[in-house]
């Protein structure tokens, strides 16, 4: 997608979508999720990714779990409780967006 402003607002959504799914997963992982899923039409940097991921965490969404692989330490995410929650309500509203702007660019036909 060469406008990437376009899904830069949807960045949370899309890591609580996967985290919700696929339980817990470190940063690499959700940007080569992202890519295989769009097919490389949406590609997710790290300078993108973990200021998003740091937020979450921040604010309560999501929890971090060190581990270590291959003699390095590695951050898996998981969502809490109320990630839990917000990722069904950002899902809803991003639904809801979705459908008012197909109603907003593909107009039913009005019959008199």
């Amino acid at each position: 997608m060469s406008n990437s402003k376009l899904y830069k607002g949807s960045l949370t959504t899309i890591i609580l979508k996967l985290l919700d799914d696929g339980g817990k997963m470190y940063g690499y992982e959700i940007t080569q999720k992202v890519k295989k899923i769009t097919q490389g039409e949406l590609q997710i940097t790290e300078g993108a990714l973990y200021p998003a991921l740091h937020k979450l965490e921040a604010d309560g969404l999501l929890e971090v779990e060190v581990k270590k692989v291959d003699n390095r330490l590695r951050k898996y995410y998981k969502l809490t409780q109320t990630g839990k929650k917000e990722a069904s309500l950002k899902l809803a509203e991003l639904e809801k967006f979705m459908h008012t702007m197909q109603s907003m660019l593909f107009p039913k036909p009005k019959f008199s």
